[in-house]
């Protein structure tokens, strides 16, 4: 009757850690995944992987510019806001109907990485907030900006190399505002 106790008990525990682990797997892994099983090998394998980050990057910018029109203490941040959650909810539009077309798995929530970002910045609030949201878009304007150009000069699927190149104009309007907001609320 022991054994039979520890080995329920045994078991328990074992598919308990294992719902953990699936349950900490983000979205963007879980694409990841996917894609790599489709995917794996292929030509355009660096081209699944770019349009899963520019996804998780995506929301991340929608969900910071929701969270600057309700955190932000400058009119200027608040309009900003509002403005990225605009024109990356549109990219991220185009890039979904892009990835359906591919067969590509696109996360629908954000990576662990860009949530425990946006908790920590939703945590602070009024000129505290404006400061840390400016320097927050211009550092990951130049990370996005990076990685859409090589997108743009090194991808082999024609389809998302162009949808990359396309977003790089704006990419780039939108590190210059954030550096002048960076500017005004120093």
């Amino acid at each position: 009757m022991k054994k039979i106790a520890c080995n329920v008990l045994l078991m328990a525990t074992l598919l308990s850690a294992a719902a953990c682990n699936q349950s900490n797997d983000s979205s963007t892994d879980q694409a990841e995944e996917q894609n790599e099983a489709i995917y794996d090998g292929a030509d355009t394998e660096d081209d699944m992987e770019f349009a899963v980050a520019a996804a998780d990057g995506g929301m991340f910018e929608v969900r910071l510019g929701q969270l600057a029109q309700k955190n932000g203490a400058s009119s200027q941040i608040k309009e900003f806001g509002k403005m990225m959650e605009k024109d990356h909810t549109t990219a991220n539009e185009e890039l979904k109907a892009l990835a359906e077309q591919k067969s590509i798995t696109l996360p629908t929530t954000l990576s662990d990485e860009k949530q425990r970002k946006y908790d920590d910045l939703a945590g602070k609030t009024g000129a505290d907030f404006d400061k840390a949201y400016a320097d927050m878009l211009v550092k990951a304007h130049k990370d996005d900006i990076d990685k859409f150009q090589e997108q743009a000069n090194e991808g082999k699927d024609p389809d998302i190399k162009s949808w990359a190149t396309g977003k790089v104009p704006t990419l780039q309007a939108h590190l210059t505002q954030a550096e002048q907001l960076q500017d005004a609320v120093k």
